[in-house]
């Protein structure tokens, strides 16, 4: 894989790149990890990352992270014991998850560690002086190329404390859908972090009169739809599945504030299913970072019929836009258009008999 243009830029200043202990933070596996320990052979090199395609691309690259200095973590919050003296974060689409990811990290970092911050200008990263001027020392530009910014800032200790509370992150709100209470709790940088979004909206409202058995919610993010399922079907089995670790343990929380339970789970388009379900409901997520992206979800709309059960359903919205009935069509089965409404369009197809 070719080198990222962030990955470029940071490569530019490789003078700001010697560090013993550095962390990367959401950087993908495009050989920047091999530039940095050809740069610099560091003691150790460790990795965290909030995308399940970006970490498994490390691990695998890596030999599952097992190549002698290297760490990898996919989680929603990072924890260590090691200090570290360099710290370059991914500028996340949400900048809210910025300041999440400032705070996360502020018991492993002093005031002496270099934090880099690098991303596409039509990511929003201009901003990053702003939103950081509370928390960082002498956060500058350093170099603008191949159509993006690379800032470079000190840790101010004193702003933060060293004690995360995960808790403290989430935004929690009620809705009211078809007569169903609702509590739903979203960290930063999850889809629809703080309202019920139109689409998701409509879906539930036009989701089968009767449910029962397995359920997969196929790019859960914060659980919405789960928890409406769960509430108002009793006899369904829950499975949430998301690439993003921050909305799986939304997705956790969410589950727990309305008193259900469900397995939830990471994976890369449907990698990591091996279940047979009995529906599968999605607002399938066609953004990936600051990039529009179709194809985890047309993979998933092409594959999914091995994973349902005979006269499985499945149920999905999606932008009008989106030409997604022809593959349902042709791998699950006869797709009918149920309800549209303000840019969206809910389609529905059962299995047909093998």
């Amino acid at each position: 894989m070719s080198l990222s243009n962030p990955s470029q830029v940071l490569l530019r200043n490789s003078e700001l790149l010697i560090a013993e202990a550095p962390l990367l933070i959401n950087l993908p596996e495009d050989g920047f990890i091999d530039a940095l320990i050809a740069l610099n052979k560091p003691e150790s090199i460790h990795c965290f990352n909030t995308n399940y395609i970006d970490y498994q691309a490390i691990t695998k690259k890596n030999d599952g992270a097992k190549r002698q200095g290297i760490h990898a973590t996919f989680a929603s919050t990072y924890q260590t014991k090691t200090c570290h003296d360099l710290v370059i974060i991914a500028f996340p689409k949400s900048k809210a998850e910025l300041t999440f990811t400032l705070a996360m990290i502020a018991h492993c970092i002093n005031e002496t560690t270099k934090i880099l911050l690098v991303g596409e200008k039509k990511g929003g990263i201009q901003s990053a002086p702003k939103l950081t001027k509370d928390l960082l020392s002498c956060c500058q530009k350093v170099d603008a190329a191949r159509h993006c910014l690379l800032f470079a800032g000190l840790f101010q200790p004193e702003k933060l404390s060293v004690v995360f509370n995960l808790q403290d992150w989430f935004k929690k709100y009620q809705i009211t859908v078809e007569g169903v209470e609702l509590t739903i709790a979203s960290l930063p940088g999850v889809f629809s972090q703080q309202k019920l979004d139109t689409g998701t909206a409509l879906l539930l409202s036009n989701l089968p009169d009767k449910m029962s058995g397995k359920v997969l919610d196929f790019g859960c993010g914060a659980g919405v739809i789960s928890c409406f399922i769960g509430k108002k079907h009793i006899d369904t089995k829950l499975y949430l599945l998301d690439v993003s670790a921050l909305a799986l343990t939304s997705a956790q929380e969410s589950l727990a504030l309305n008193g259900l339970s469900g397995q939830v789970f990471p994976s890369n388009s449907l990698s990591d299913v091996s279940e047979k379900y009995q529906h599968v409901v999605s607002n399938p997520p066609f953004h990936q970072g600051v990039k529009t992206h179709y194809e985890a979800s047309e993979d998933f709309l092409a594959g999914i019929n091995k994973q349902l059960n005979k006269q499985g359903s499945i149920t999905i919205v999606a932008n009008s836009f989106l030409r997604y009935q022809p593959i349902m069509q042709a791998h699950i089965g006869n797709t009918r258009v149920i309800a549209k409404g303000k840019g969206f369009t809910i389609y529905q197809a059962q299995l047909s008999s093998k």
